[in-house]
């Protein structure tokens, strides 16, 4: 089955945010690094591609015929969708174990894990 694995970056730093970035010290900005080089080389991995922060998000509805558009996704930041990766697995246990190797997971952020519809 495949999985999508959503990244919520969280407070978790990234290269983007220099000054949290620096707060990881370089051994642990190495550690991420190679934590998703390890991710991406995983048989089954799909990888995904990184988002732009969700100040840069317009939100699409349609409401009675007419467009509208609203700057921004309706969620706080903290909670924004930052990347995704899509993993065939077994099953689900093996991509809970996935998802917790992704960084984001362990330093402020959270990894959904959906499975993709086949039809």
């Amino acid at each position: 089955m495949k999985y999508v694995l959503l990244i919520h970056q969280g407070t978790a730093p990234t290269p983007l945010d220099p000054e949290a970035w620096a707060a990881l010290g370089p051994d642990e900005q190495q550690a991420v690094y190679a934590a998703y080089q390890e991710i991406n080389q995983t048989p089954g991995v799909t990888p995904g591609l990184g988002l732009q922060p969700p100040e840069t998000a317009t939100t699409i509805r349609v409401e009675d015929g007419r467009t509208l558009t609203t700057d921004g996704p309706f969620v706080a930041t903290k909670e924004a969708l930052n990347g995704y990766l899509v993993y065939e697995a077994d099953d689900l246990d093996a991509a809970i174990a996935l998802a917790a190797k992704i960084p984001a997971a362990r330093l402020g952020g959270a990894v959904e894990v959906r499975p993709v519809m086949e039809w």
